[in-house]
């Protein structure tokens, strides 16, 4: 789950014709007519199972079906577009994050690629909120005996945090820190005591927002809080607050229940170095043209990455990759639009996806017809996984499965069929960028290659990979770099993006429609997909 947990609208299912012109259908998809010739290549072999990179030419010819656009995707395409962002996070204090130079540099790049392709670039400005710990904190007790917590473990910074070293005595606020379900310690002004002033509040999660909870806090001269979890059953771990939006400027840490719950009348230190405000990012988006205007294909990843690295995998591998097929689709008029999107503000809970999907009005939603997300595609310890969006595997919130984006995961799973590649279902919960899109009723899928869950015994068979091991062992950190990326896993989804954009956007228009028939499970079964990743500054709101 993201971590803001953006409560999104359950919009309606749609993929009809509108304004006497055809949206891309399921049918369209299901029914397709057979390629005259398919991916070529086999499992692990090179770009469209040609030598070296991509033939000469392709950036200036029309690659209208699948052979002629896999020939011209190539992995060492995509790779010189992970070493510019490489380049441009290691000239930019080591990380790509929205907000930051780094970020601007990134979109500088994406727009300059595609402006020399030929495409009208548009830049769409947004203001999100900004948090970033730029120093280690610190939690401890000082009396009556000395204690020193350790972050990640003991105790977590909340997001949006402000920053000061401070002692005091912990204050329990409106709780004797027994488990509770229904706490409401903190929620009102009246909660807090004299006692408080000056000293560090003692507070427990339940009924209102942390960030409530803490504004409080300091209203009734707290100097610091510590937010202590339910203690009640799968709610007595770590607590990873986030507290919303800058404005809060007293230090705020959360903890597991036995720990916060021990604090109480003890002598305890909290220091945070963080940066809380309000930054300006933004949205690229590039447009192909159709021969229909209607049924755009939304085609789209996030350009970010976190602050602590590079974002080389996550998500440089997704946007790199749909860079890559924008570039070999500048000179081919599909049947529908494609619509090329690099998203800003994604690792601060999927902001920039939500902020655009926003700023549509009814018609220009209406014209969507299908939106293909790309969110790590190179893991190190690779799996292959195809977002559920049939819903035969997971469980979806309402409104996010139909026929439509049904037709959508086929559509990867007859790409990995015609190659022999192994793949499976992961969760399609809206934990990435497709979430605003879903949430809007739009037909929605993607692939994923895997982040911090661990690969199990049966996927290390399937996949070559390493039991017991994270998908991604540097996910979200300073070493996601150029080295962080599987070039097997690369070259595969690459190929596959390239397709499913291909035949997306094709759709019951019969030429370049794709290989084999309907199946599912792919070699080896079909297999239960490791867990999404969540994204975000903290954790949960409340």
């Amino acid at each position: 789950m993201d971590a803001l947990e953006h409560q999104g609208r359950r919009g309606r299912t749609r993929w009809t014709a509108l304004g006497g012109a055809a949206l891309l259908t399921a049918a369209g998809l299901l029914t397709a007519a057979p390629a005259a010739a398919g991916p070529p290549g086999g499992p692990g072999g090179g770009p469209g199972g040609g030598p070296g990179g991509a033939p000469a030419g392709c950036e200036r010819r029309v690659n209208a079906d699948v052979e002629k656009l896999l020939r011209c995707v190539t992995v060492e395409g995509v790779t010189e577009h992970l070493q510019a962002l490489q380049d441009v996070a290691e000239g930019n204090g080591g990380n790509r994050a929205s907000g930051s130079p780094g970020y601007t540099a990134s979109a500088d790049h994406v727009d300059a690629v595609l402006t020399a392709a030929g495409y009208d670039v548009v830049r769409q400005s947004f203001a999100f909120p900004y948090f970033e710990e730029t120093a280690p904190s610190v939690f401890a007790q000082v009396a009556p005996e000395p204690a020193t917590y350790t972050a990640g473990t003991d105790y977590a910074v909340a997001s949006f945090s402000g920053s000061a070293d401070v002692t005091g005595t912990a204050v329990p606020v409106d709780t004797d820190l027994s488990p509770s379900d229904t706490s409401t310690s903190g929620c009102e002004a009246s909660d807090f005591t004299d006692a408080v002033a000056g000293q560090v509040a003692l507070v427990q999660r339940g009924t209102c927002s942390f960030g409530e909870k803490a504004a409080n806090a300091e209203a009734a001269g707290a100097v610091g809080v510590v937010i202590v979890n339910r203690g009640t059953t799968g709610e007595d771990g770590l607590l990873n607050p986030t507290l919303g939006e800058p404005g809060v400027t007293i230090p705020v840490v959360g903890t597991t229940y036995a720990l916060g719950a021990s604090l109480a009348g003890d002598t305890v230190q909290i220091a945070v170095t963080a940066i809380s405000e309000v930054r300006e990012t933004e949205n690229l988006t590039a447009e192909l043209p159709g021969r229909s205007s209607d049924g755009v294909v939304v085609v789209g990843g996030h350009l970010d990455s976190v602050p602590e690295g590079p974002g080389i995998n996550d998500n440089g591998s997704g946007s790199a990759t749909i860079l890559e097929v924008a570039q070999n689709l500048a000179n081919t008029r599909l049947a529908h639009p494609v619509r090329f999107a690099f998203w800003g503000a994604e690792e601060f809970g999927l902001l920039g996806s939500q902020a655009y999907v926003d700023s549509l009005p009814a018609d220009e939603l209406a014209r969507i017809g299908a939106y293909l997300n790309f969110d790590m595609l190179g893991s190190p310890n690779f799996a292959n996984f195809v977002y559920d969006s049939d819903g035969d595997t997971f469980e979806a919130p309402d409104g996010y499965v139909s026929d439509a984006s049904a037709a959508i995961e086929q559509t990867f799973e007859d790409f990995y069929d015609s190659r022999g590649i192994a793949y499976e279902d992961t969760e399609f919960d809206g934990r990435s960028d497709y979430q605003a899109f879903a949430d809007a009723g739009i037909p929605s899928g993607g692939l994923f290659s895997g982040a911090e869950g661990v690969m199990t015994e049966e996927q290390a068979v399937r996949y070559g990979g390493t039991a017991g091991q994270p998908y991604d062992p540097c996910y979200h950190q300073a070493c996601d770099d150029v080295t962080n990326i599987s070039r097997v896993a690369l070259d595969q989804n690459s190929d596959a993006v390239a397709y499913a954009v291909l035949m997306t956007a094709q759709a019951g228009s019969g030429p370049g429609q794709g290989p084999g028939g309907p199946g599912h499970g792919g070699p080896g079964g079909p297999g239960h997909g490791g867990p999404g990743h969540g994204h975000g500054p903290g954790g949960t709101t409340a």
